[in-house]
């Protein structure tokens, strides 16, 4: 098995070695940035090999937002945030580009391995397994969705939310228990975050969309009808 590898991208020294003195004990190979530009060079020199990505927001030359928005056009590599800010809009706007987790400052390194290992936990393909409901086709082994045989685009937590609604089909699920079992931590920001990416998968699911139903007052419900 391959070594994982973690792009750390941060202007503060002191923060990278931290992080990549825990990393570096649980195994992990650990690249690094600090600044924005630098960022996106050792990203493209890596593609091929970086499993996740650090990133944080306030950096010199080219901010967080700036590498994401790029990287996102060219990988869908797990990333997690990391900002001195906790704002629940800086929050919201980050999944809107298509963060995977979101870790304000100060963190303690331990929990962030934690959430590193859990989404690399989570991202591990399982063994070749289908599912198939009206048309939408998740690939479990490959991680891929296609809608009537056509795939599309899907960030880690849209997948990850698409396969847990389908998971329960028929059945209404609360925003509280969709943020525990998909977000895997107890999350307290504002549900809004669910309903964002919600609309996200519905869109790109087009007339398929339909299958993810609102339920007042409780959640969402994933039925073919």
């Amino acid at each position: 098995m391959r070594d994982v590898n973690v792009l750390m991208v941060d202007d503060e020294f002191r923060m990278r070695k931290l992080v990549k003195d825990f990393l570096v004990q649980k195994q992990y190979k650990v690249l690094e940035a600090e600044d924005g530009e630098e960022a996106l060079r050792v990203f493209q020199e890596n593609q091929n090999k970086i499993d996740i990505i650090l990133l944080d927001v306030m950096m010199p030359k080219l901010d967080g937002w700036s590498v994401l928005r790029q990287i996102r056009q060219m990988s869908k590599v797990p990333i997690i945030m990391l900002t001195a800010r906790g704002e629940e809009q800086d929050e919201l706007f980050g999944f809107e580009l298509g963060v995977d987790e979101y870790i304000a400052k100060p963190f303690s390194p331990k929990i962030l391995v934690a959430r590193v290992e859990a989404i690399l936990n989570r991202t591990k393909p399982k063994q070749n397994e289908m599912i198939n409901y009206g048309g939408i086709e998740i690939d479990v082994d490959g991680r891929t969705v296609k809608v009537d045989e056509k795939p599309i685009e899907l960030s880690l937590r849209e997948y990850e939310l698409l396969t847990y609604l389908i998971n329960n089909n028929g059945i209404a699920l609360s925003r509280d228990k969709i943020l525990n079992n998909v977000w895997n931590y107890d999350y307290y920001g504002d549900s809004r975050t669910i309903d964002s990416h919600i609309k996200k998968i519905r869109h790109k699911l087009g007339k398929k969309g339909k299958y993810i139903e609102t339920i007042r007052g409780i959640g969402y419900k994933f039925e073919v009808k």
